[in-house]
């Protein structure tokens, strides 16, 4: 182990500086002197793309990418793919995976959707914790992206995401504070962008004051590759490591800081010690590091965990497919399929499995390419030939997806459509063959304008290199598909919450949308969807039943218990997740969106077979953030709790009724409306009190309830009334109202501060 306060100590004003900054592309730099080696990093969020001493990039196994592994809803899953990838780090001399990616899929045409997990903040906080937990179980550490409120690739490192506070603590912040405070990944990466104003490198308020002070988070921050702005000032917001190299620039501009004062030495040192305290974490991970890694299981693992991510959206019961029958297969993703997006994720991989060669043992087997898959343009030729043998075939299987130049990190998709070429071939195949189905392989939502002419859809997302042999375990029924959708997949794009905002070309993005993003907008404004939030079909089917509070009423402080019975109602064995969502109560202080995910599990059962999902609900599952407070709070009143198979088909629910244990601080100002003061806590009589005043005057004046009650339009009238308006009403003193009011607030011999 280090002796970190005898480095500190020894360690020169400029090597303190050059910590703060890496060496090269992947590594910190060391201190050669005083015997501190770097430190190596890599892209890895589902899959190490790290390099070999020359240069080149190490070969490695691809598995599904963040979209579709959110699709899984499994957590276990999830964990055992981080323990892989951290045993890949180990093994080719990696102490940080720079993964999981979680930010929010604010617009479906994110150029990264592909890497990100998914639309709602709970998913992607206990899937990415999972993901965490199992990177840093093998001793090497995570590193959550990119915090935060990247939410587009269109100018990110220049665009200035306006948030407003709420939004950011319920939406685009609550993945990372889950991840930190379940899983305690070794480091935070911070994103591009800028933050109401600010850069996220320098961003004090989200670094310091709620990543560390509020969540109580220990590791360190690094920027995103590049993404450094003014360095001192980062440094005094909390943000300890810049990568890549600046060459020593911004290491000489730390020195010059705190040589002038500028930089306080105690802020340098702090960033040291925790830079020190996550290397030594580090290196001590991975001392005994094992020399390989077993491929094939990790292969294995791949496979099994493309069939898991797969999402059967429609079947009329052509699948699974029958062994012996003449399939074609057609489309050329078929043969090389697409099972990966662009950029800093990519990963090299040395064999990548296509349905069309796995298959080749499967009788009666023909195939026809039918479009070229980089290439949106028909071609007569195949699609021809791909009518001819998806003709001659008791069932056609196309195998469609979007082409790799759609979806990649650096830009945002233009639209939600695929390739005309593909749609003309899929509407030619269904006019000569009833049995078509159609297998997609795509990272985020697509528009399916013959979703209603195909006999089934299996949305495979991008499913790793074992996408295509996954394809096959799931098409002829060998494994049972089990996904459900972590994300919406809209009718129109101009139903999309950001629709107006997104991307914005400019340098300042609106997030007018707030907490309505995903299902919470559809779900508000009632608009039809091509497929909703959390569905997914199977060969078999479950019933919902029996569903038990462990109580009917609760202070906000408990814990409420769910219980839910689900039986295989159907004759396969399969996989159901179930899915908890709350439905608020009619509050006055916060809006709230119809409902919400606050807890899922995924049930193996046989035939015949009830399984228990069993949830635990406490105060954040009810709670909404409340500015005014700036903390969490329940209103009190009756909630629903709704279970089912996906956001739209709930058939259980129960009510609990919560009670707050919070009294909000309300500030009494001139201002404020009569029916503010007859909505607040304060009781009546202790309001009369605090005023001193007379039943009779506040009668007069339309304070009284009791009064105007027997008149419903006067009623509204007054309580629209602002205090002070009151005041020319009566012969009330507005003195004495305002010293009342300081007397509610607690502000007595404070009469100088501004109601």
């Amino acid at each position: 182990m280090l002796d970190i306060d005898k480095l500190i100590e020894e360690m020169t004003l400029e090597e303190k500086a050059g910590l703060c900054s890496g060496s090269d592309m992947w590594h910190t730099k060391p201190v050669k002197r005083l015997g501190l080696p770097a430190i190596k990093m890599s892209d890895g969020p589902h899959g190490m793309r790290t390099f070999n001493e020359e240069g080149k990039v190490i070969p490695a196994i691809c598995f599904p990418t963040g979209s579709a592994l959110a699709a899984s809803f499994d957590v276990g899953l999830l964990e055992s793919i981080g323990a892989a990838l951290g045993e890949t780090a180990r093994a080719t001399g990696v102490h940080t995976v720079l993964g999981p990616s979680v930010n929010m899929k604010r617009s479906p045409l994110c150029g990264r959707n592909f890497e990100y997990l998914s639309e709602d903040p709970y998913v992607a906080g206990e899937l990415g914790s999972a993901l965490a937990r199992g990177i840093q179980s093998k001793g090497v550490g995570a590193c959550p992206k990119h915090f935060a409120a990247n939410n587009q690739e269109t100018n990110r490192m220049s665009v200035n995401a306006i948030v407003d506070e709420r939004s950011l603590r319920e939406i685009y912040l609550s993945a990372f504070e889950m991840i930190v405070k379940k899983a305690s990944p070794h480091t935070m990466m911070c994103s591009y962008n800028r933050i109401n104003g600010t850069y996220a490198c320098e961003n004090k308020h989200i670094l310091d004051d709620i990543l560390r002070k509020e969540w109580g988070y220990d590791g360190i921050v690094m920027t995103d590759w590049s993404a450094m702005n003014k360095r001192p000032k980062a440094l005094a917001a909390g943000l300890e490591l810049e990568m890549p190299t600046s060459y020593g620039e911004n290491d000489r501009l730390i020195a010059e800081a705190v040589r002038s004062g500028a930089l306080s030495m105690d802020i340098l040192d702090e960033a040291v010690r925790r830079l020190l305290t996550w290397i030594d974490r580090e290196l001590e991970g991975t001392a005994d590091a094992e020399a390989d890694y077993d491929k094939e299981v990790q292969r294995a693992l791949a496979r099994d965990a493309a069939a898991r991510c797969a999402v059967l959206l429609k079947n009329d019961g052509t699948l699974p497919l029958r062994w012996g029958d003449k399939i074609a297969f057609i489309g050329g993703f078929a043969d090389k399929p697409r099972f990966e997006g662009g950029g800093s994720s990519h990963v090299n991989v040395t064999d990548a499995v296509s349905a069309l060669a796995f298959s080749r043992d499967i009788p009666n087997i023909s195939y026809a390419e039918g479009f070229n898959t980089e290439d949106d343009l028909a071609d007569c030729v195949l699609l021809a030939e791909a009518v001819r043998v998806a003709s001659e075939a008791d069932t056609a299987v196309i195998f469609a997806g979007l082409p790799n130049s759609f979806e990649s990190e650096g830009h945002d998709r233009s639209t939600l459509a695929i390739p005309e070429s593909q749609n003309r071939l899929i509407e030619a195949v269904c006019a000569v063959q009833p049995r078509t189905v159609v297998v997609f392989h795509a990272g985020s939502p697509v528009y399916m304008p013959w979703r209603g002419d195909v006999s089934a859809i299996l949305y495979m997302y991008l499913g790793g290199q074992e996408v295509g042999s996954a394809a096959i375990d799931l098409l002829f029924g060998d494994k049972n598909p089990s996904g459900k959708l972590a994300e919406t997949f809209p009718l129109r794009l101009e139903d999309t919450s950001c629709y107006i905002d997104f991307p914005e070309t400019g340098y300042d993005v609106n997030y007018a949308e707030g907490i309505y993003i995903g299902y919470r907008w559809y779900d508000k404004r009632k608009i039809p969807v091509e497929y909703p939030f959390g569905f997914g079909l199977s060969y078999t089917t479950f019933a919902y039943m029996n569903m038990r509070l462990s109580s009917d009423r609760i202070i906000d402080t408990d814990t409420l218990t769910v219980y839910i019975d689900v039986q295989n109602t159907g004759t396969r064995a399969g996989n159901e997740i179930v899915q908890l969502y709350v439905q608020p109560c009619e509050g006055k202080i916060l809006q709230r969106p119809v409902k919400e995910l606050k807890g899922f599990k995924k049930l193996s059962l046989k035939p015949g077979e009830v399984g228990v999902a069993v949830f635990e609900l406490d105060k954040r599952s009810f709670a909404g953030y409340n500015p005014g407070l700036s903390d969490w709070y329940v209103e009190s009143g009756n909630y629903v709790i709704r279970a089912g198979s996906s956001s739209v088909d709930l058939l259980l629910s129960e009510s609990v009724f919560i009670e707050s244990t919070t009294k909000l601080p309300i500030l009494y100002s001139d201002y404020m409306t009569v029916g503010d003061l007859w909505d607040c806590d304060l009781d009546v009589d202790e309001a009369l009190e605090l005023m001193k005043t007379k039943q009779a005057d506040l009668s007069a004046v339309g304070l009284s309830p009791d009064q105007i009650a027997r008149d419903s339009h006067m009623e509204e009238v007054k309580r629209g009334m602002p205090i002070h308006a009151t005041v020319s009403m009566s012969e009330r003193d507005m003195k004495k109202v305002y010293e009342a009011l300081y007397r509610i607030n607690g502000l007595e011999g404070k009469e100088n501060i501004p109601l």
